[in-house]
């Protein structure tokens, strides 16, 4: 495993031009648990399952000793891997407890059907999965749910959202993702009502959304911060700012389609506010190309006022594009060994 691994580094850097670094978490991935504790932004302290043992799933089936669902459930810190590869599907939202990490590395698996549920949890890691054609939302983080990181997941054709980070749910990370063929990708709040949302604090970084519609994200009251993603021709706005939002946007890449609203604002007003607002948007290094309209700076918070560790930024450009096109989401990489 260890010899192919090398090779993949080899093969990026012969295909980036022999200058480009490695991918993405080349060290993390040398061992199995190394991903714990390594997500960059706010879902950094994510440790997922690190406490616990080992748990293999050796089936594909919905429920029951050896499923997903079997080991998601479980009150114990796991880091679940997979045996197996192919299709789970799903025929009700799988509650992921606390402690846990979903590790889809070395094989190949589709959830379908209903997505993944993180209800009041914390700590929890998904990686490496694929979400497809499913009801409600691909994944749910919502009712004080923190410390998460969903990090190199394919996501595509729910009938609701792909992401909904909702409910005073914080600390969240979404890394290296790819969205595709759907409307509502990401919602962060989902009510003017809910006040307590004041809480929330979401990166998203080094994401693909492909010709997705619209919510990339959309924002209400929360803290976020969007660097080095890429956004390829939107069907309605790429990015709303709803109230009281504020939004980083640093380092990303705007390639507009026909719609050419790389930011727009929504004015709402909260319970407990005598006005209704928008919220703000701060852009900084973003590239705009093919018509894409970036709005005129406005105040936002700075992300290195909340971070431990400051991540690491990367210029946007055409290196930032292929290296996203390349990296974001679903990866054929091998399960490293303990």
């Amino acid at each position: 495993m260890r010899v192919c691994f090398v090779a993949l580094v080899l093969l990026f850097q012969i295909a980036s031009g022999g200058g480009a670094p490695p991918p993405p978490y080349h060290g993390v991935d040398a061992t199995l648990r190394g991903l714990a504790g390594a997500a960059e932004g706010f879902g950094a302290a994510s440790i997922g399952g690190l406490e616990g043992d080992t748990y293999s799933v050796t089936n594909l089936l919905d429920d029951g000793p050896g499923s997903l669902r079997y080991a998601a459930a479980r009150d114990e810190p796991l880091w679940v891997v997979f045996n197996v590869s192919g299709t789970i599907s799903l025929a009700s939202p799988l509650r992921v407890t606390s402690h846990k990490t979903i590790d889809g590395r070395g094989q190949r698996i589709k959830i379908t059907g209903n997505g993944l549920l993180l209800q009041s949890c914390e700590h929890v890691i998904v990686n490496n999965l694929e979400f497809e054609r499913g009801r409600g939302d691909a994944i749910t983080i919502v009712a004080d749910a923190k410390d998460v990181w969903i990090d190199r997941c394919t996501l595509s054709d729910y009938n609701d959202g792909l992401i909904d980070i909702t409910r005073r749910s914080t600390r969240v990370t979404v890394s290296r993702c790819h969205f595709y063929r759907h409307k509502k990708t990401m919602l962060i709040s989902a009510n003017p009502r809910h006040v307590g949302d004041r809480n929330i604090k979401v990166t998203i970084h080094h994401c693909y959304f492909d010709q997705t519609q619209e919510r990339h994200p959309r924002v209400r009251f929360a803290k976020v911060h969007l660097y080095n993603n890429y956004f390829r021709e939107w069907g309605v706005y790429g990015v709303r700012a709803s109230v009281e939002a504020q939004i980083v946007s640093e380092h990303n890449v705007y390639e507009a389609g026909t719609s050419k609203r790389a930011f727009d604002y929504f004015i709402e007003k909260a319970p407990d506010s005598d006005i209704a607002v928008a919220g703000s948007i701060s852009s900084d290094g973003d590239v705009f190309l093919n018509g894409a309209e970036g709005p005129a700076n406005s105040t936002a918070f700075l992300p290195e006022d909340y971070y431990s560790v400051n991540p690491k930024v990367q210029p946007a450009g055409k290196q930032l594009v292929r290296v996203i096109r390349e990296t974001a989401g679903w990866q054929n990489i091998p399960l490293p060994g303990s």
